[in-house]
């Protein structure tokens, strides 16, 4: 009999757990606020909060010649002016504060800017691009809305890569970056629905080269040719892109030479053709940038089409949480 009762007991709190689950509110989960403290990233030991809990930097000005101290909210204002257009949509706008402010701390407690006395600069060629001047109300209330907040992977901060122009999909960063340091769990090669409104020079582009040129471009990224005669496409990542390059059959790593031929103009490694003729190196390809991690506009699009920061962020680097460190 007791055996009964007991049995029975059980059985009835399984069905009335069952029930209730099935009348609870189904919720979903956030990715705003971690509850477990020792997740959270520690704060650079180079920086030391102020009264208010946020830390101050010293950030070495590139046009000014001259170090400055301030908040690192008023820097994070400045770089997402400098990154991003400042009447873009107020969500890509938050995620690209989110994405700064990462970036920043990561930088000061994994590096040391090569300007002395500065924790950070504003030489884009160390870190993020800088514009004070540019910050208006939009790019206040993104940075005040986000306040304090990071991306968090397992206790650590992110690598918070970011690219003008995925053209269609992002790439991982061994293919993209020349990154040697392994893919990271929180970035995939994602498919990502760029916006309209991005400048056709970022949808499609067209580059064409001397073939000095890309005989000293490829010598500046290690590998020495004679004179040019064939170029053609190596190996390829996930999304398409150009790993390497085959010039006179040696093997140039796309992503350094990409760095050393000129960014702005060879917009990516994105390549659909190579061609060589008449004396110049013809390059056809998509797309802005390295390709790695969130696509401003991608995040542009998603934006505009509802979606939170937090969604934005999520889609560009799965897994992430988003912690609010002041």
């Amino acid at each position: 009999m007791n055996i009964l009762k007991r049995l029975f007991a059980a059985l009835l709190l399984v069905v009335l757990a069952a029930g209730n689950a099935g009348c609870m509110k189904e919720e979903a989960p956030t990715t705003w606020r971690l509850e477990d403290e020792e997740e959270r990233p520690e704060l650079p030991e180079s920086l030391k909060a102020g009264e208010d809990g946020v830390p101050a930097l010293t950030v070495y000005d590139v046009k000014a010649k001259e170090n400055a101290r301030m908040d690192i909210e008023d820097y994070v204002a400045g770089v997402v002016a400098g990154e991003m257009k400042n009447d873009w949509p107020m969500e890509a706008l938050k995620a690209q504060a989110v994405l700064a402010r990462t970036f920043v701390l990561k930088f000061c407690g994994d590096k040391k800017s090569k300007y002395p006395g500065a924790d950070i600069s504003t030489d884009v060629s160390e870190a993020q691009a800088y514009a004070p001047k540019s910050v208006n109300a939009r790019v206040e209330q993104a940075v005040e809305e986000t306040r304090g907040q990071v991306m968090a992977w397992r206790g650590e901060y992110p690598n918070a890569w970011f690219h003008a122009h995925s053209g269609g999909m992002t790439e991982l960063p061994s293919a993209a970056l020349d990154y040697r340091g392994g893919d990271p769990e929180y970035l995939r090669a994602t498919a990502s629905r760029e916006s309209d409104k991005a400048p056709e020079s970022a949808k499609a582009w067209t580059a064409t080269f001397t073939l000095d040129q890309v005989r000293r471009a490829c010598a500046d990224a290690g590998v020495k040719v004679e004179k040019v005669s064939t170029v053609a496409l190596g190996e390829k990542g996930a999304s398409g892109r150009a790993k390497t390059l085959l010039v006179n059959g040696e093997t140039v790593s796309a992503p350094s030479f990409r760095i050393q031929i000129g960014a702005n103009r060879l917009r990516s490694t994105l390549i659909d053709s190579v061609d060589v003729k008449d004396g110049k190196v013809t390059f056809r390809g998509r797309g802005f940038g390295h390709g790695v991690g969130l696509s401003q506009w991608g995040a542009y699009q998603m934006a505009e089409d509802g979606a939170s920061a937090g969604e934005i962020i999520e889609k560009y680097f799965p897994g992430v949480e988003i912690v609010k460190m002041w």
